[in-house]
């Protein structure tokens, strides 16, 4: 739209060109005209980028080697902008991939990055239609390929595979960061294992459990085995101390004391002092 104002605008200022000097043309139409081609001209050459994005300025097929930020740009009216992200991208892979083991292994891992401002010029001028993943995505698959083949099977399924993902981030940026292309995180999403090599895991899984649960059942039966045990200490020094405290003595004046607290009772007793077993009283009722 803009450029075919300015085209309507031209052809209106040649048109009355001619009748310009001769003061044919009314001076309101003349500063109208003026003021109309100065608003077409800035506003030609106003570029809005979008927020998470930067512009990369095409002049006649020559790429600027600098991008535009986020927000209003000036730039030539004649130029093209195109806009390329800077933010967070994600891209997934699903590949079948060997373990050191040789066993074939499923795995799907992600990779989170994001391309520089600075880069971009750069990139529409040297990669295939400007897009990164001609760069990313084939080195991932060929990093995470070399990783896996030196790693054995149950790493990628134990906690050894936050090693691994770190490992798959350095090497991958390695490989890619000199273009540009910022690796923020490689994480592996899912791994499925050969059905015999699962069934076997989950066996040994399943005895591992078995096994812990046998050591709870024994460990909980040596707890109570050790509780009887010091209980039945406890009655044998209890009966100890009793049996040590008893002496003829203690049984007597026991003795008597019963003797007294039946004589005062309502109930008439006979009681013969000292003439019963040990010396206690004889009670006769009568």
């Amino acid at each position: 739209m803009i450029y075919v104002a300015i085209t309507l605008l031209a052809l209106l200022i040649v048109s009355f060109f001619v009748k310009w000097e001769s003061n044919a043309v009314p001076p309101w139409v003349k500063g109208a005209i003026i003021a109309l081609a100065a608003i077409f001209t800035v506003f030609s050459m106003v570029r809005t980028v979008p927020n998470g994005s930067c512009g990369v300025v095409d002049l006649f097929g020559v790429i600027q080697p600098t991008a535009l930020d986020p927000g209003i740009n000036f730039v030539n009216p004649f130029a093209d902008v195109i806009h390329k992200p800077t933010r967070t991208q994600e891209i997934k892979e699903t590949m079948i991939t060997p373990s050191k083991e040789g066993l074939s292994c499923e795995l799907e891992v992600s990779c989170f990055f994001h391309v520089k401002k600075e880069a971009w010029p750069v990139m529409m001028q040297t990669v295939q239609n400007g897009d990164p993943l001609v760069l990313l995505e084939p080195n991932f698959r060929s990093v995470t390929r070399d990783i896996t083949t030196t790693s054995e099977a149950k790493a990628l399924y134990t906690a050894d595979r936050t090693i691994l993902a770190g490992k798959l981030k350095t090497d991958l940026a390695t490989v890619v960061g000199p273009r540009g292309i910022t690796i923020e995180e490689t994480p592996m999403r899912s791994l499925k294992l050969p059905a015999s090599v699962s069934e076997a895991i989950n066996a040994k899984a399943t005895a591992e459990q078995e096994a812990q649960k046998m050591e709870f059942v024994l460990q909980k039966e040596r707890q109570e085995a050790e509780r009887k045990r010091i209980e039945a200490q406890g009655i044998k020094d209890f009966q100890k101390i009793i049996s040590e405290s008893i002496s003829d003595k203690l049984l007597a004046w026991k003795g008597i004391e019963a003797t007294m607290d039946i004589a005062k009772s309502e109930n008439a007793k006979t009681v013969i002092i000292g003439s019963g077993k040990n010396g206690l009283p004889i009670i006769l009722g009568q």
